[in-house]
């Protein structure tokens, strides 16, 4: 999760300069066309067949998946992007709501607090570092933040389900990236403002950062799918905080943003969150140690 939370700061960078030389849903039909050749050259060189068992559940991820990316991008022309953000990064939370509603629907009282107690302080950290606020007339974005935030806690569920039942990593993302695709060029073509896509001038730049946004997509839903199968899903949602240290940190090297004394304590706070996390996890998860076997008599 740590990988992918780079991976997607690094694409974040990329969509923010890109921005300037090509429309959103341009970024997310190229997102989607080259993390589809990557998976396809990935299989020729590994190994490997799209030949899926669950189609329905693919494309049923796949459209959740498309519509969270999608509200995240129309909130942003109706909120700050530090509020934005924020709305959005509270998928953790609704996460670790979905799993105590399930657990509690089942009768199963034992669930996670501690790790949901870590997901919590790594949220605070996140409202110190990015400061969020509101206007009066910013309701409907915010809940359409909120709704980017909910709608993505249950894809990262169904991308954990698929790992369950044993889909690769590369499937999930393929069929993932093939959704954005679709979505991109339909809405390119049919929404007001758009056209054919990429039908105006190119320069070396953009090109080059549709290429690095795309490949650091794919590698981050990669990392992302494997960590929520692999892992417990309350620390990878928390692990997933990071991201925005790491988007922090891209803003002070490259347009020299300044976080004051608040966006350092956030940070801290975000760190020692996932550091929490990580503890609390390990402890859960350590074996206890076996009695020794008594030496037999005879």
């Amino acid at each position: 999760m740590l990988l992918a939370s780079l991976m997607f700061s690094i694409m974040g960078v990329c969509v923010k300069l890109a921005s300037d030389h090509y429309s959103i849903w341009e970024i997310v039909l190229s997102r989607g066309l080259i993390g589809m050749l990557f998976i396809i050259a990935l299989i020729l060189v590994k190994g490997g067949t799209l030949k899926t068992p669950m189609p329905r559940q693919h494309v049923w991820r796949g459209v959740i998946g498309v519509i969270a990316l999608s509200l995240w991008f129309y909130s942003f022309s109706l909120l700050p992007v530090a509020t934005a953000t924020t709305l959005n990064y509270t998928s953790s939370i609704w996460l670790a709501a979905i799993l105590f509603g399930a657990a509690w629907w089942r009768g199963n009282t034992r669930f996670d607090w501690g790790m949901a107690a870590t997901i919590l302080i790594s949220f605070i950290g996140v409202m110190l570092l990015l400061q969020p606020s509101f206007d009066q007339n910013q309701t409907l974005g915010g809940l359409i933040a909120l709704a980017s935030g909910l709608i993505s806690a249950v894809a990262y569920l169904q991308v954990r389900h698929l790992g369950k039942l044993g889909e690769p990593e590369y499937r999930v993302v393929f069929y993932f990236s093939t959704t954005s695709a679709i979505a991109g060029l339909v809405c390119c073509l049919l929404l007001p403002g758009g056209g054919i896509p990429f039908w105006h001038a190119h320069n070396v730049q953009g090109v080059a950062l549709l290429v690095t946004l795309s490949l650091s997509a794919t590698l981050a839903q990669m990392a992302m799918t494997r960590a929520y199968r692999l892992g417990n899903p309350l620390l990878t949602a928390n692990l997933q905080y990071t991201g925005i240290v790491f988007s922090s940190v891209w803003g002070i090297l490259i347009w020299q943003d300044q976080l004051g004394w608040r966006g350092w304590t956030g940070t801290a706070v975000i760190l020692v969150g996932g550091l929490l996390a990580t503890f609390y996890n390990q402890r859960q998860a350590r074996p206890q140690t076996p009695l020794r076997a008594e030496k037999p008599l005879v």
